[in-house]
């Protein structure tokens, strides 16, 4: 019987974009193998562990703070109009992501959150993507970067990072897919009712 666990961490800030962070909980949360297991226990934290405002408004309360987090297999990066104008800003965030690479298998950002793996020197000569609206800008800031244009996600093995918003969502199935097989992957997005290719 396969019992292997991955342990998910998603990364929360206020005005964090929803589905950035609810897509890629939503498709490791359901994720089950064909005896029930459970492969990915997803969790959040955030940097003070208090309550985050998303973008719109929606209030959620992370399990952790970065002082009392568990360490994380897979971290998500997400995006959104924190990421992008306050969080890029926040040292204290930036060390955070880049001492995480020392622990995790996986680094991943949805979005903009790419602006933060680059921030934090974690995309250096690697290829990468993030929302269409922001190529120019991590292309610009970060010339460093070889960014990818028209492509749901970029996989360079211990990062990966996705285009926006939704396509966390593909970058997630992708993951499932490489650690637990397609069988997995395409049973998931069936319980979802998401159209993937895997």
């Amino acid at each position: 019987m396969n019992t292997e666990q991955w342990r998910v961490g998603i990364f929360l800030f206020n005005d964090v974009e929803v589905l950035d962070f609810a897509g890629p909980f939503e498709v490791f949360s359901v994720t089950a193998l064909e005896n029930g297991h459970k492969p990915f226990v997803v969790e959040t934290v955030s940097e003070k562990g208090t309550i985050i405002y998303a973008c719109n408004g929606l209030k959620v309360q992370p399990d952790y703070s970065f002082d009392t987090m568990l360490k994380f297999d897979i971290l998500v990066i997400p995006g959104g109009l924190g990421a992008r104008e306050r969080e890029i800003h926040n040292d204290k965030v930036i060390t955070w992501i880049e001492s995480q690479m020392e622990n995790v298998q996986l680094m991943t950002s949805v979005c903009t959150g790419a602006l933060l793996l680059a921030k934090a020197g974690l995309l250096k000569g690697k290829l990468a993507t993030t929302h269409w609206a922001s190529y120019e800008r991590l292309e610009n800031e970060f010339p460093e970067v070889e960014v990818q244009r028209d492509v749901k996600f970029v996989d360079e093995g211990n990062v990966i990072t996705s285009g926006g918003i939704s396509a966390g969502i593909n970058m997630s199935f992708h993951i499932v897919e490489r650690l637990v097989g397609s069988q997995v992957a395409q049973e998931t997005a069936k319980q979802m009712e998401y159209d993937i290719i895997v």
